[in-house]
């Protein structure tokens, strides 16, 4: 049988339920199976541990301020190889969800000061958080120790292939100097 990410429990606070003067701790801890739902909807191989800890906390009259830290550890293909690549991701998780949040229009998007910067909701899914933390910190290109690209030439049949080399073009300015320092010493 196989696992939906909408099959995943969530964890959801209703900002209206929650205290309007402390802090909200939360923990969030998905077990194997729910780990290999994540792993699939961010098309890596799997995650062996993964955690959300934090706290949502009110700031001012309407607004909530999420700070958490996300552990994972993570296996992907290595982009040479492959082969399986296991990556620790240790990262902080900030976000503020704003009631008064504006919304650009098409003609004039630009990036905000803060990133972090949300529309407020009703209701904040920590799962939710959590998978697109992830996502957002995944490395791009996980390869495995020593694994390496390799050179690729080519070219018509007849033609030698240009090397790196033949893309500098004053890389042989210094034998040049010295055939002629020394055509130099051998004529007086």
């Amino acid at each position: 049988m196989e696992a939906h990410l909408a099959e995943l429990p969530t964890s959801q606070l209703r900002l209206s339920d929650l205290a309007a003067r402390r802090a909200t701790q939360f923990d969030i801890q998905p077990n194997a199976a729910e780990r290999a739902v994540i792993a699939k909807t961010l098309d890596i191989v799997g995650i062996k541990k993964l955690r959300l800890e934090g706290e949502i906390t009110p700031v001012g009259k309407t607004d909530w301020e999420l700070k958490a830290k996300l552990g994972a550890t993570v296996v992907q293909d290595c982009v040479v190889t492959l082969e399986p690549v296991t990556s620790r991701v240790d990262e902080p998780v900030i976000r503020v969800y704003t009631a008064h949040f504006e919304v650009p229009n098409e003609d004039d998007v630009e990036m905000t000061v803060d990133e972090n910067v949300e529309p407020l909701p009703a209701i904040v899914d920590l799962v939710d958080v959590m998978i697109e933390a992830l996502a957002l910190c995944l490395p791009a290109f996980p390869r495995l120790a020593g694994a390496e690209l390799g050179n690729i030439a080519v070219t018509e049949r007849g033609i030698t292939p240009m090397s790196d080399d033949d893309a500098k073009p004053f890389a042989g300015l210094g034998d040049l100097r010295k055939a002629l320092e020394n055509k130099d010493d051998g004529a007086t």
